[in-house]
């Protein structure tokens, strides 16, 4: 400290001081929280018993209290099996604590599992919305891929998780790169390895795989595409790219993940909007549940030192939510771990919303499994894992073939689900059963079977058939009312 004095007047200067460290304790049970989020069946007794208290997200947020209460708010520093790291307390703290760290030089950003793993995050880019935002032709784009989606499901009405992430891929590129990359699956996987890469020869050697990948779809640019709304505004190639590959990453993320999450909670309250459901999902299950900072270059913030090396930890699940009226590409972003408002992550929101709006308009979703709660959401809820059933869709057109158009896939064998779930997989079982009934019965109506005896007796045949999958179908679909009731 130093103290000037001259005409009365005083100046004080305080040195930079280091962040406070937490104790022991504090350390200990920042470590088992950080550690249960791995264990979901942690949560079991104490969800069943009605102690909020002591689930992993009561123990959470009494811990951030605590540390809110008696570090003033501002960051402490944490020992834990994972790392040391520098942890922010709220929003507004770690945004401006990040950009303060830009300012002083770029932090390296990766993504932290709820194992321990570090895992490489999609580089943040940051055009103006204004540049990214899509026009009216969203709605349509998404509904075209939806009847897609809901036409490839399996013959009891679920949704395969490999088919839906290729719908929600092609999607993905045809509204970011256009309409000519919607079928190349190699950009998509150029992005992902990018995005993972490791050591500074690999990101380089990706990075120029990306941009030649890119500059096909930049000669000539889909004018309803974010890459050729981009061009317009005058962007350069490699600021073109780099947009081009962050949006892919995130709204490849939101429309496999967080859409099919959103629909799970929807079915699990249908009177949810789709933009709550997606508020929700992404709140609840956050792609990016944490994100490690690296300081390159130390800085000092409101008086405190940071040093070069320090990793700051930034985890949207655990800091609260953003306040009213934010948009959904607000820190902490679910998605995107850069501090401030990233255009790429309310592009990525606003295409889950589009494609929850899509299909809960044409059919009502059960979740099969697993088995979920309104008041008691699981910790984790992996997308992957999921089995969603759609009910009450449009059945293909009858045009004298068997079953077309109508999935073959055998129905999925599933135990200790709701009465409605199982009421969901019958009435899709009846549907089927309806529409066979009705591709024999107009299939023995062509031309062709009253050419001689065989012929006739072929058509009793399928008639015959025809009678019994509709009787079948009439009893399946009562039992299937009966569950559903």
């Amino acid at each position: 400290m130093t103290s000037d004095h001259g005409g009365g007047d005083s100046t004080v200067t305080l040195a930079p001081r280091p962040p406070e460290t937490a104790w022991a304790l504090e350390n200990a049970v920042f470590s088992a929280a950080m550690a249960a989020q791995r264990l979901p069946w942690t949560d079991a007794a104490a969800r069943a018993l009605g102690l909020d208290a002591l689930t992993r997200e009561g123990v959470r947020r009494t811990l951030l209290e605590h540390l809110r209460r008696t570090r003033s708010g501002r960051p402490v520093r944490l020992r834990t099996p994972f790392g040391t790291f520098l942890v922010p307390l709220t929003p507004a703290v770690a945004e401006a604590l990040l950009v303060r760290a830009d300012e002083a030089g770029e932090a390296a950003a990766d993504g932290l599992s709820d194992a321990g793993h570090r895992y490489g995050l999609s580089p943040h880019t940051s055009p103006a919305w204004e540049d990214v935002a899509p026009g009216g032709e969203l709605p349509a784009l998404v509904a075209r891929e939806v009847d897609e989606a809901v036409e490839g499901r399996r013959g009891d009405g679920t949704l395969e998780w490999q088919a839906w992430s290729r719908v929600t891929a092609r999607l993905s590129r045809r509204l970011v790169a256009g309409e000519a990359a919607a079928e190349d699956t190699l950009l998509s996987e150029i992005v992902t390895r990018a995005t993972a890469a490791e050591g500074r020869g690999a990101r380089e050697d990706l990075a120029a795989a990306l941009r030649r990948r890119t500059a096909r779809y930049l000669q000539s640019p889909d004018p309803a595409s974010l890459a050729g709304r981009l061009a317009r505004s005058g962007a350069c190639a490699d600021t073109v790219t780099a947009a081009v590959a962050h949006a892919l990453a995130l709204v490849s993320e939101a429309a496999a993940g967080a859409a099919l999450q959103a629909l799970a909670l929807h079915a699990v309250e249908p009177s949810t909007a789709p933009e709550e459901a997606v508020a929700r999902a992404l709140r609840h299950y956050p792609p990016v549940a944490a994100a490690v900072h690296r300081v390159r270059t130390p800085f000092v913030w409101e008086g405190v030192e940071i040093a070069a090396g320090t990793e700051i930890l930034c985890a949207p699940g655990w800091l609260s939510a953003p306040k009213d009226g934010a948009g959904p590409g607000a820190w902490p972003s679910a998605l995107c771990g850069a501090p401030g408002d990233c255009a790429a992550t309310r592009l990525a929101v606003l295409v889950a919303e589009e494609l929850v709006r899509a299909i809960t308009a044409v059919a009502r979703p059960f979740v099969v499994a697993p088995r979920l709660a309104a008041g008691r959401l699981p910790g984790t809820l992996e997308a992957r894992s999921l089995l969603v059933s759609l009910r009450e869709l449009k059945g293909g057109q009858v045009d004298g073939r068997v079953t077309v158009g109508r999935p073959t896939a055998l129905p999925v064998p599933v135990r200790g689900c709701a009465s409605t779930s199982y009421g969901a997989l019958a009435q899709a079982s009846a549907d089927r059963l309806a529409a066979h009934a009705q591709s024999l019965a107009a299939c023995a109506r062509a031309d062709g079977w009253d050419r001689d005896e065989a012929g006739e007796n072929f058509r009793m045949v399928l008639l015959d058939h025809a009678g019994r999958c509709a009787q079948a179908a009439g009893s399946v679909r009562r039992a299937a009312n009966r569950l559903a009731d």
